[in-house]
């Protein structure tokens, strides 16, 4: 089976290294700079060319992209299935515009990058249960998977899509700690995680899984890459973002929740409905 991904930015590229070695894999990216010297990864010379030979395409592209996206490739679409991991892009918006196409949507974190993301995943109503099974074996391969229902996409953006962008800002200022908490910082971020999670509607089981995972990988991450957490912190917050707009609000003093809360309002306005 040959996967293709169209959008070869932070998330595009992190899932094609993870799984290069395991499917044929072709991608493009209109920034052509981003796909040179890539090793055992085929680069698509055009948007046409991918969709035409792929069975399985991966849509990791910016929202703002995906209206000119979809109309492009439309023509190419029957029987597809298409996986979208954009943030606010629901499956109704894609089946609209591609009416013979199977859509699952995913959303990953910041963890994919050494294959620790916190995936959650929902089918559209084109897709059959086959291919949610692909969609759940592609994505455990990148750490680990949870169904929900989609609509609860944009609170799982505002929890484990930008809380590693909170948990980051958090441990900028560890060294102002009190001594005593120091050996309890992993308890702590998954407490206001789980608490800020369980106030946008998750259910306590739902909210202790993606606050607990989303914690764990967020913090391998920090250790595995070397970076400091403000490094970490800048790479995970896109302008205009879910991440940018929950920071906001701790950098102004305000709780866990509100970030949360501000995130996925951000999420609400960006969606594609």
């Amino acid at each position: 089976m040959k996967i293709g991904i169209i959008g070869y930015g932070n998330m595009g590229s992190s899932i094609a290294e993870q799984i290069k070695k395991r499917f044929s894999l072709m991608v493009f990216d209109k920034d052509l700079s981003k796909t040179q010297n890539l090793k055992k990864i085929i680069v698509s010379p055009d948007l046409n060319t991918l969709v035409k030979d792929c069975e399985v395409i991966i849509l990791a592209v910016k929202p703002q992209d995906f209206p000119s996206l979809l109309e492009e490739i439309k023509a190419l679409s029957q029987g597809k299935l298409f996986i979208s991991i954009a943030a606010g892009i629901t499956t109704d918006y894609i089946e609209e515009k591609l009416p013979s196409a199977r859509v699952v949507r995913a959303m990953p974190n910041l963890g994919i990058k050494i294959g620790k993301s916190v995936t959650c995943i929902s089918k559209g109503k084109s897709a059959q249960e086959k291919d949610l099974l692909f969609a759940k074996k592609l994505f455990s391969y990148l750490g680990v998977v949870k169904e929900i229902e989609e609509n609860l996409m944009n609170q799982v953006t505002a929890v484990s899509g930008s809380g590693p962008g909170f948990i980051f800002y958090y441990l900028e200022n560890r060294a102002n700690f009190p001594l005593r908490l120091k050996g309890r910082i992993k308890e702590i971020l998954i407490k206001e995680l789980e608490n800020a999670a369980k106030e946008i509607g998750f259910e306590d089981k739902e909210a202790k899984f993606l606050s607990q995972k989303t914690v764990e990988s967020s913090l391998l991450l920090l250790k595995k890459t070397g970076l400091s957490p403000q490094e970490l912190r800048m790479r995970v917050t896109s302008k205009g973002g879910t991440t940018e707009a929950g920071l906001k609000v701790l950098s102004n003093g305000g709780s866990w929740t509100e970030a949360i809360k501000a995130a996925l309002k951000r999420a609400e306005e960006l969606s594609l409905k």
